[in-house]
């Protein structure tokens, strides 16, 4: 794949995470119950966190070297997204929008000047992109869908 359709794809997924809660008055956005004990703000910190952590990490990996485990660093992934969610809560909404789309752009910014070569094929660098953006994004779309569904 190389860098105009990868974005693509990104900005594709990018664009039905934002759907998913667009129109949402702020009073539900923090509902909680989307996602265990989680609201549509709680998620959407919670993928800006997963964006910034990809910034932390896939430089890393352009050097050709190997992130922490996240089980040596904080327990495991849930025990780290248990912490992040904790820390971002108490954030207003309008601050979590706005390093939603902050730390996004910062994100794209960031691929725009990748080597194509790490973007073409399957690479470490391409399976921590995936995993940290479009392959998680999806996951809590659905979510709030499913939660605005049963709302109505």
């Amino acid at each position: 794949m190389d860098r105009g359709r990868l974005l693509k794809r990104l900005d594709a997924a990018w664009a039905e995470l934002e759907a998913s809660f667009a129109g949402l008055p702020a009073e539900q956005m923090v509902v909680p119950g989307v996602t265990a004990a989680w609201s549509v703000k709680d998620i959407v910190a919670h993928v800006t966190t997963w964006e910034e952590e990809a910034l932390r990490y896939l430089p890393v990996i352009l050097e050709g070297r190997r992130p922490p485990r996240y089980s040596v660093l904080h327990g495991g992934i849930d025990a780290f997204n248990a912490k992040k969610t904790a820390e971002k809560r108490a954030l207003p909404l309008p601050e979590v929008l706005r390093q939603f789309h902050a730390v996004h752009r910062r994100l794209v910014r960031f691929l725009e000047g990748v080597p194509e070569d790490e973007l073409r094929s399957d690479t470490r660098f391409r399976r921590r992109l995936r995993a940290d953006t479009y392959g998680h994004y999806p996951h809590h779309t659905r979510a709030i869908r499913s939660w605005r569904e049963g709302q109505g």
